[in-house]
């Protein structure tokens, strides 16, 4: 089976994200075996956890990029979008977990925390609903 080429790449990036999430589970479970309490850092575990639903989140991304009828450019550039602030996230929580100075990113945030989380939200949802509307568009 030949599947588009736009959709081979998320593809491949929904794998490396799941490795990262495998590796990250690594770090995790070595940071629960040699912590007093049995417990990773919280932004081990949520790196963790977000790099595992990232991985299964970029895979439906990748279903939606093969059936959507908008041309491979802009259904690149739109689960682009959504996985490289995958990424971006995944990066941040793992370095608060390396820091392991704050068990919450929110409480004091800088101010250019507004400006990153309104670029999460209008490119992750944003991304999506393009290439859910060229599903809909070809599909429906």
């Amino acid at each position: 089976m030949t599947i588009h080429t736009d959709t081979a790449w998320i593809l491949f990036f929904a794998g490396i994200i799941f490795t990262t999430s495998l590796l990250l589970g690594v770090w995790k479970w070595q940071k629960m075996v040699t912590s007093p309490t049995g417990k990773a850092h919280p932004y081990v575990d949520t790196a963790h956890r977000a790099a595992l639903l990232y991985s299964f989140a970029t895979g439906l991304i990748a279903a939606f990029v093969e059936l959507s009828g908008w041309p491979a450019a802009v259904n690149l550039t739109a689960a682009g979008s959504m996985v490289l602030l995958f990424l971006v996230t995944i990066a941040n929580y793992t370095r608060l977990g390396l820091q392991g100075t704050t068990e919450n990113q929110m409480h004091n945030p800088p101010r250019s925390m507004q400006g990153m989380l309104a670029v999460l939200v209008l490119g992750e949802i944003g991304g999506f609903l393009v290439l859910l509307s060229g599903f809909a568009a070809t599909q429906l």
